[in-house]
């Protein structure tokens, strides 16, 4: 059924989530703290691992780096038009609203554990190319593997930071539904360049979020997020 990897996914943060949660419960604030910094260097080293995959090749014997004009303009137009429209701050406000309307007022982490959280999760090549494949074809397997990291990722990332990082399931949903949904009239702009392109800025966006788990909110991700689609531009034109 087409629209079945998606729904997996968001079942697998939750659950992800939840166990994270039970596991909170059973460690003081110095191990919390240890292991939102231990997630955020695993998270530096898969954004600078994805980045480097698609910016180092081998040509004829020695290695050789391409892409950084992309790169640059990508997040240069990009940091332009999300500060512009200033993304950071109504994610932010969305967060504020969900954290009032579930019943966690008084959590003072929720909004940074879901915002980091849906980063996290929403952000990269997987995502879309999953999406795809579920809507042209009903193959959820690619979102099925995503699936299962995002549990992985979800469930450490709870237990460090809290509940809200169970709500990044709403993103992910949405997300991921809007492109299965489109999968037919998307299908043909994802060329292999485009989705290098979109792979390599999106994990230098993971990157950043990792940056802000360890150092606590230093870089603005969601005004970057722009890049992602210049990337792609770029990507299909060049």
């Amino acid at each position: 059924m087409v629209g079945t990897g998606t729904l997996i996914n968001v079942a697998a943060i939750i659950a992800g989530g939840l166990i994270g949660l039970v596991g909170k419960r059973l460690m003081n604030d110095r191990l919390q703290d240890t292991l939102m910094k231990s997630t955020g260097l695993c998270t530096m080293f898969i954004g600078i691992s994805g980045a480097l995959e698609k910016m180092m090749a081998i040509s004829d014997g020695p290695l050789s780096s391409g892409g950084s004009l992309m790169i640059i303009a990508s997040f240069a137009i990009g940091a332009l038009i999300g500060e512009g429209l200033n993304i950071e701050q109504r994610i932010e406000s969305f967060g504020e609203w969900l954290k009032r309307r579930s019943g966690n007022a008084d959590d003072n982490s929720f909004v940074n554990a879901f915002v980091t959280a849906s980063f996290t999760v929403c952000i990269g090549a997987m995502a879309i190319v999953g999406s795809i494949q579920d809507g042209m074809s009903g193959d959820p397997s690619t979102l099925m593997m995503k699936a299962i990291l995002d549990f992985l990722i979800i469930m450490v990332m709870s237990a460090s930071m809290g509940k809200g990082c169970i709500f990044s399931a709403i993103p992910v949903g949405i997300f991921q539904g809007s492109i299965t949904i489109l999968a037919s009239a998307l299908a043909p702009l994802m060329t292999a360049g485009t989705l290098d392109s979109i792979s390599m800025i999106g994990s230098m966006l993971i990157f950043c979020v990792g940056v802000n788990l360890i150092w606590e909110h230093k870089l603005k991700v969601a005004n970057m997020l722009p890049a992602i689609l210049i990337a792609a531009i770029w990507g299909a034109v060049v």
